[in-house]
């Protein structure tokens, strides 16, 4: 065939949207075709650009509208596990260790003066009967002095009015030297008083109880006393020894004999009252029996010593 029989072709036709045509299916159709506009598509990312990721729900809050109430974490606390928690551990300050120091130092002062106040009120707690007793021994101490000063004031006016006074005189030296002679325990005595014996089978008591027995007697009014074979004087010491006591430098040892002359209605109760000598020496694991009597001999001498240097000043 010869290129003239040949029909000339011209360009190729592309369908296009007015042919009618419904073109390639995979044509996006346009708005020209009844598809949404622009304003309502949803843009699409841009190349190069990271897409945004949309934040979660946040929970609902109290007093806020569309959030949630937290829940607690940890688990419910008591009201006495929050008070304990609040206590301890302690939170101190400096000006709180001020005064808790002041307030620890306030009391060991009230402390030890209630102690020192009840210490010296031994009787606060002693029975009627006790108080009673020792009233009775003071108002028999008061008695004994008055009697004494009217003794006395009486040989003060027989000595004033006596016809004979030099006679008076020399009588009332000799009674004065007898009664000096007993305290001096240079003549034996006798009279009403009372015995006391210590038995002391564990040795624990010491010299100081003994002294502290002599002083409470002598209050009582005792007039000579004896313990074992040593008189006792006014310079009458005890001290310690080996396996007993020394009393004067003699030594003397357990059962302890006290001879006593004087009322016994006074000096008994005066070893029996609330923390007296009894009392003490119970503590001490001893035993003090006392034995009234109508006739105590005190018959242990000590020799006259004559003074070297001490002098009468009487003319």
């Amino acid at each position: 065939m010869s290129s003239e029989d040949t029909p000339e072709q011209g360009p190729e036709h592309i369908p296009g949207p007015a042919d009618g045509a419904s073109g390639s299916p995979d044509r996006t159709p346009g708005p020209a075709d009844g598809a949404p506009g622009a304003a309502d598509r949803t843009p699409g990312p841009v190349a190069g650009s990271t897409p945004s990721v949309p934040e979660p729900p946040r929970p609902d809050t109290p007093g806020m509208p569309g959030l949630a109430p937290q829940e607690p974490s940890g688990p419910q606390l008591t009201g006495r596990q929050r008070l304990a928690a609040g206590v301890w551990p302690p939170r101190v300050t400096r000006a709180q260790l001020i005064v808790a120091l002041l307030l620890f130092v306030l009391g060991l002062g009230l402390a030890i003066q209630v102690r020192s106040t009840s210490d010296n009120s031994a009787l606060r707690g002693a029975r009627q009967e006790d108080l009673v007793r020792i009233l009775d021994e003071l108002d028999s101490r008061t008695k004994r002095l008055e009697d004494e000063k009217q003794r006395l004031e009486g040989q003060r006016t027989e000595l004033e009015t006596s016809s004979n006074q030099a006679a008076e005189a020399r009588k009332q030296t000799l009674e004065k030297e007898r009664q000096l002679g007993i305290l001096a325990g240079t003549v034996a005595a006798q009279g009403p008083g009372i015995t006391l014996t210590i038995t002391d089978s564990r040795k624990a008591v010491e010299a100081d109880k003994l002294l502290d027995t002599i002083q409470e007697l002598r209050a009582a009014g005792a007039e000579a006393i004896q313990v074992n074979d040593v008189r006792v004087v006014a310079n009458t010491y005890f001290s310690d020894a080996d396996g007993g006591i020394e009393v004067d430098g003699h030594k003397v040892t357990a059962p302890y004999v006290f001879k006593v002359i004087g009322k016994p209605q006074d000096l008994e109760p005066a070893l029996n009252i609330p923390g007296g000598v009894v009392q003490t020496l119970e503590k001490e694991q001893a035993t003090a029996a006392v034995v009234r009597s109508e006739k105590i001999v005190v018959d242990a001498l000590r020799p006259a010593k004559r003074p070297d240097y001490a002098r009468s000043s009487s003319r």
